[in-house]
This record gives structure tokens, C-alpha cells and sequence, in this order.
């Protein structure tokens, strides 16, 4: 549920991006660009990587659940690292998300490579 609170935020957030394209080109985009593709993934990858070294998406803080890293605050290379196998996972038709249903600390692909870890936290000290 986090990733789909998430999902509408983000295409919010690429609906303002788009804007500020056709807005600074006075003319449309097509979406098939790869300038414009590589930039809405950048608009994307910004977000998360804010998102998780403060500890928490908007998604994952309805939904009382953190991001555990290494360091603190999670690197931007690992950030970057999570983002591009999370979105191999979902390439691979969500088998990297799958993967933690069947792995014993429940990681997925994307906690794997970048070092991560998601932990529920109790809804009374989800504020913390």
C-alpha cells in the first residue's frame, strides 16, 4: 500500500515536472524522448532518494514503516543503488518484491543490493 501512495505521489510530481518543461520550452514534449523519459526517472529517483534518507516515504510513513541503513542518512549511492534494482524487480514482473516473501529476514532485491532493510514500526511510535 505504501508503494502505491507513493505511485500517486509521484505522478503528481511528474505532472509538475512535465509543466515546468512545456512551461520553459513553450511547446509540448514527446513522451518518447529519452531526454524527457531519463528525466522523469531522474524527477522519480529525487524523490525516493530524499524520501529515504530522512528514514521514510510518504507512502511508508502511512503505513508506519521505516528504512534501516548502514549509514545515517542512507548515502546517495545507495540510494541510487535501490532505485535501479527496484525498478530491475518491477522489470522482472515484481520478482525481486516476491523474492522477500520467501527470504528470512523478508528482504527484497532492492534491500539486498543497496544494504537496506524496512522495518513496521508500532502506529504510537511511528512518529519518532
Amino acid at each position: 500500500m505504501a508503494m502505491l501512495y507513493d505511485g500517486f505521489l509521484l505522478v503528481g510530481l511528474w505532472m509538475i515536472a512535465t509543466a515546468l518543461v512545456v512551461v520553459a520550452t513553450n511547446r509540448g514534449v514527446d513522451p518518447k524522448t529519452t531526454w524527457f523519459q531519463v528525466y522523469l526517472l531522474a524527477v522519480a529517483w529525487l524523490y525516493l532518494a530524499v524520501s529515504w534518507r530522512k528514514g521514510c516515504t510518504l507512502g511508508m510513513k502511512a503505513w508506519h514503516i521505516r528504512i534501516r541503513s548502514n549509514q545515517s542518512p542512507m548515502r546517495w549511492l545507495t540510494t541510487w543503488i535501490r532505485f535501479v534494482v527496484a525498478l530491475a524487480s518491477l522489470g522482472a514482473f515484481g520478482l525481486g518484491f516476491v523474492w522477500s516473501v520467501f527470504h528470512p529476514q523478508k528482504a527484497t532485491w532492492h534491500d539486498l543490493a543497496s544494504g537496506t532493510r524496512l522495518v513496521t514500526l508500532p502506529p504510537k511510535s511511528a512518529s519518532r
